[in-house]
């Protein structure tokens, strides 16, 4: 599975640790007169001995302090916001920053007891975050799990009959309209994959797209995005939860839109999803015209990626 974000590079000092999350294990080095240390180094801090053993330790501990991220660290964290910051007590005394899992926001506060979660990232690296310590979170996130969304196991609701609105009816039609949005549809991952697959197809490949380490270097968004016109393409594979059906025509037209803005980028490697309101209803000589306003967004953020405003003639 392909993953957007830094991952740790292990030197010679650090390696045991990384090794030890590998294996689900919290390792600390201690001194020989009883010092833990973290982060890794050559000698004791507090007596300067080199006399150093890795020693498995619990991982249990409490929020020393923390903060809730509302603007990504990286264009890469954009997805999972808000990003929750803090630094750990582990009981043996050392800090450690890391991020909370399996808690809201509001839910934290300086001395929270907390326990590890080994954060398995896909190829070989596994990050250690925390949560609370009667959290049902789980203790391991698999790779698979990390790269996508989490799918309910859930057995699927039976199809729920809609609505119907006679196309014909021009107050029925009327009275869909609305300021408020639709819930959020399901959720789907822009990789660079996909971005270059679109990149080939639509013949735009400039460096902001496919070029991740160009673009590290020199994109004011310091990742490569998406193009917007791929993320727009993307809103039919978006399952819009619809809360009407419209009857009565023979024919629907896509008759374009009325206005497409791309507001803010999506970043490789981020999920986005969709919601939508109908707009406008008007009376027109071929039919009834319905003006859908889907509001694209990359999970997590308030301000939309694509705004189209989708006019439909029904016929």
């Amino acid at each position: 599975m392909s993953w957007n974000k830094p991952l740790p590079h292990p030197t010679e000092i650090s390696a045991p640790y990384w090794a030890g999350l590998q294996a689900h294990e919290v390792r600390l080095q201690q001194c020989d007169q009883g010092h833990w240390l973290f982060f890794p180094r050559t000698h004791c801090p507090t007596c300067g001995s080199r006399q150093l053993a890795w020693r498995k330790v619990s991982g249990a501990g409490e929020v020393y302090t923390y903060t809730v991220a509302r603007v990504p660290t990286l264009p890469e964290f954009t997805d999972e916001m808000p990003q929750l910051l803090a630094v750990v007590a582990l009981d043996e005394g050392v800090h450690i920053n890391t991020t909370l899992v399996g808690v809201a926001p509001e839910q934290i506060r300086v001395g929270l007891r907390v326990r590890p979660v080994f954060d398995d990232r896909p190829g070989s690296a596994t990050l250690l975050r925390f949560t609370p310590q009667d959290s049902v979170h789980p203790g391991v996130i698999a790779a698979d799990a990390a790269a996508q969304p989490q799918q309910s196991t859930a057995p699927a609701a039976p199809r729920q009959t809609l609505p119907q609105v006679d196309c014909k009816n021009l107050d029925a039609m009327r009275a869909l309209v609305s300021d408020g949005y639709s819930d959020w549809s399901n959720e789907i991952a822009v990789t660079q994959e996909l971005i270059d697959q679109f990149a080939q197809l639509s013949g735009d490949d400039y460096w902001i797209h496919t070029d991740p380490e160009r673009a590290r270097r020199e994109s004011p968004f310091g990742t490569t995005i998406a193009h917007g016109a791929l993320v727009q393409v993307l809103i039919s594979r978006l399952q819009l939860p619809m809360e009407f059906e419209v009857t009565g025509y023979h024919n629907i037209v896509n008759y374009g839109s009325d206005r497409l803005r791309f507001p803010t980028p999506v970043p490789a490697g981020c999920r986005i999803h969709a919601r939508y309101r109908i707009k406008a209803v008007e009376q027109v000589k071929s039919g009834t015209q319905m003006t859908m306003e889907i509001n694209v967004h990359v999970v997590g953020q308030d301000r939309p990626s694509v705004i189209n405003d989708l006019v439909m003639l029904y016929m």
